[in-house]
Formats: structure tokens, sequence, C-alpha cells
């Protein structure tokens, strides 16, 4: 199986890169968890992106907040899918990382999720995987009958207190 990179721009970014672990061990998809800036150790990103489908990667996961360039910078260095996951920071709530993730320019795409949604880009990285992988697209079959189950039985519940 592919591994999938989890790249943060800085380590206090690690908390709000867990939920994104969690999913990739509940799916027991091998990940590795990397610090690279896209302003401070270009270099190492950029040579990370390059050697990615070498040593054995899929997806590449790119969080950062603020001006955000990592996903971009990253995109710019390898064919394989770049996920960006655009984090809160103090002064605009994460709208300037949302930004900067999303508006690639053409010829070098990014797919992004929603501000601090860790857990959705691992999803999003797993069903890439799964593209080649049909173990991993069962496994991601089940989780959606599972949450489907899930709203059905807090609807009836609702409709039990509601009579």
């Amino acid at each position: 199986m592919k591994k999938i990179a989890l790249i943060m721009g800085s380590s206090s970014d690690a908390d709000l890169v867990r939920p994104a672990e969690e999913v990739l061990r509940d799916f027991c998809v091998p990940y590795e968890l990397h610090v690279f800036s896209a302003h401070r150790t270009p270099q190492e990103a950029a040579a990370f992106a390059k050697n990615a489908r070498e040593q054995g990667f899929g997806v590449i996961i790119a969080a950062a907040g603020m001006a955000a360039h990592l996903a971009g910078a990253l995109a710019a260095q390898t064919t394989l899918p770049v996920i960006g996951i655009p984090l809160t920071a103090k002064v605009l709530q994460g709208m300037d990382a949302l930004l900067s993730t999303v508006m690639m320019p053409p010829g070098i795409p990014v797919a992004t999720v929603g501000i601090d949604s860790a857990k959705n880009a691992a999803l999003l990285g797993i069903e890439m995987l799964a593209i080649e992988d049909a173990s991993l697209a069962e496994k991601l079959a089940h989780t959606r009958k599972a949450q489907a189950e899930s709203v059905k039985a807090a609807d009836q519940k609702m409709q039990r207190s509601d009579s």
C-alpha cells in the first residue's frame, strides 16, 4: 500500500493535524509525519516532494496557516496529488490560509479541504489511494454505511422524543 505524507509547516500545528493521523491509523494506512516550511526550509520541502513517489508515497497532505504556501510549494515539485489543510491563525481565523491554499495557478492543482479539516484531508487521501486499492475502497464503503446508520438512528430517536 502507498503511504501518505502528512506535512505541517510548523510543529505547533501538530494538534490540528492529529485528527488526520487518527483516521489514517483507523484505516491502517501507513503515513509519515514531517515538518517543512515553504519559507524557512524551501529546499528540504522541494526535495521531499520531488522524491516522494520513489519513497512509496501516493498522496501528500500539507497543513499550514497564515500565508499557507506549503501545499502549493510541494505541488509544484511533484505530480502526486497534494491536499491542503488551511489552518486557523489568530488574526484572520484561517481565511488567509484558505485563500492561499485554494487559489493555485493553472497547472499546479491543490485539493483543499475546509479550515482545520484534517480528518477530511485524511479521508480524501484515502479515497485517492482507494482508486487502486480495493480493500481501502471497501473500508470506506463500510465507514459510509456506519455513518448513514448513525444518522438514521438519530432520526429515529428524534421522532420518538417528539411524540
